[in-house]
C-alpha cells in the first residue's frame, strides 16, 4: 500500500509538514507504521498549487528518503494546498508516469489501494476513460485509469458523485471478485476531497486533523500527537472547503446512479455532517497550532531516515 498526505490552508513550506515530523511521510516511504507494506520505495511525488490555477508537478521513481530534488523542492516551495505521495506499486512497473500525484487541467489526484485482479481487467478498466481524455494516459496504473475515468463523469461539476459512478462501474462491470479499496485525495485547486471505501468493507487507513488554521489528511499519523486525528469513516467522502470547514457526506458507489438522478451532492446533501462538531480543534496559538506543531517536530528531526 501507498503513502499519501495532503495539506490546505495557510501557506506553509512543504518541508515543515513532508520531512521534518518525526513520522514523516519521507520516513514512512521507508519505514511506514501502518501498511502491510512497509517499504514504499516504487517512485513518490509532490503537486502544488499557487498562483496559476493549474498545479505545479514533480514525480520521479527514486525512493523518497534518497530523492535529493524532492527534499531540495521541499525546502524551497510554500504552497496554501498540496499534495505528496510515496508509492508501493501493486500493478504497473516503476516508471514516472506510474507516480502519484496525477494532473489533468486544474485537478490533482493521488490513491492508496487497489483493483483486485486489475491485470485481467485493466481492458475493463480502461474502456471507461472517455475518448476525449484517453490521450492523457501516460502509464499502466488502475489509479490513473480511475481518475482519468472520473473527468468525464463531471468531475468539475460533482467530484463525489463522479469518483462513485466510476468505481459502481466497475464493480457492475468486472464483478470484482477480488477487493477494489480506495482510499484517494482530490483537488480542483479550491477544495479538496478525501475518500475511503472498499467493495469488501475493508478500505486502507485515511486519518484527518486540524493544524491551526490548516488542514491535513494522511494515511497515517505523522507526529507525535495521534489522538489529535480523526479517521475518516469507512463509506465516507470529506470535503476541505477555502475556509477550512470540514464536512464528512456518505460515499458509496453502487448508489451513484440514485444519487445522481436525485441531485444529491457533498454541498447541500442530506447526509452532509460537519465534520468540527466532533473534532478538536487544534487552535492557532503558539503552543498548539500549526506553529507549535512545527516547533515541537523541529525538536524530534526525522526519526532517522536520511536524504
Amino acid at each position: 500500500m501507498c503513502r499519501l498526505v495532503a495539506y490546505a490552508g495557510p501557506a506553509v513550506f512543504l518541508d515543515r509538514l513532508l520531512i521534518e515530523p518525526p513520522a514523516s511521510l519521507v520516513s514512512q516511504s521507508l519505514a511506514a507504521r501502518e501498511s502491510k507494506t512497509v517499504v514504499n520505495g516504487d517512485g513518490c511525488g509532490i503537486g502544488w498549487y499557487d498562483a496559476r490555477p493549474e498545479p505545479g508537478l514533480y514525480r520521479g521513481v527514486l525512493p523518497a528518503w534518497s530523492d535529493a530534488n524532492l527534499a531540495s523542492l521541499c525546502t524551497q516551495i510554500r504552497a496554501r494546498l498540496f499534495f505528496a505521495h510515496v508509492r508501493s506499486a501493486t500493478f504497473g512497473e516503476v516508471a514516472t508516469a506510474n507516480c502519484h500525484p496525477f494532473a489533468a487541467g486544474r485537478h490533482l489526484f493521488m490513491h492508496n489501494g487497489q483493483i483486485g485482479d486489475y491485470a485481467r481487467l485493466r481492458r475493463c478498466v480502461d474502456a471507461l476513460i472517455h475518448d476525449d481524455h484517453f490521450p492523457l494516459r501516460r502509464g499502466s496504473s488502475d489509479s490513473e485509469a480511475v481518475f482519468l475515468a472520473a473527468l468525464g463523469r463531471g468531475l468539475d461539476d460533482d467530484p463525489v458523485a463522479a469518483f462513485a459512478s466510476v468505481l459502481a462501474d466497475i464493480v457492475t462491470q468486472t464483478g470484482c471478485a477480488k477487493p477494489l479499496r480506495f482510499a484517494a485525495v482530490h483537488s480542483d485547486g479550491n477544495g479538496v476531497w478525501a475518500y475511503r471505501w472498499a467493495s469488501d468493507g475493508h478500505p486502507p487507513t485515511l486519518y484527518w486533523r486540524r493544524l491551526g488554521d490548516g488542514v491535513v489528511v494522511a494515511s497515517e499519523p505523522f507526529d507525535a500527537m495521534p489522538d489529535a486525528w480523526t479517521e475518516v469513516p469507512c463509506g465516507s467522502a470529506l470535503h476541505i472547503g477555502r475556509e477550512g470547514v470540514v464536512r464528512v457526506a456518505a460515499f458509496a458507489p453502487a448508489q451513484a446512479t440514485a444519487r445522481a438522478a436525485s441531485g444529491e451532492r457533498l454541498h447541500g446533501g442530506r447526509h452532509q455532517v460537519d465534520a468540527d462538531g466532533g473534532q478538536p480543534d487544534v487552535g492557532s496559538d503558539a503552543g498548539t497550532g500549526l506553529n507549535g506543531a512545527l516547533a515541537r517536530w523541529g525538536a524530534h528531526g526525522m526519526n532517522g531516515a536520511s536524504l
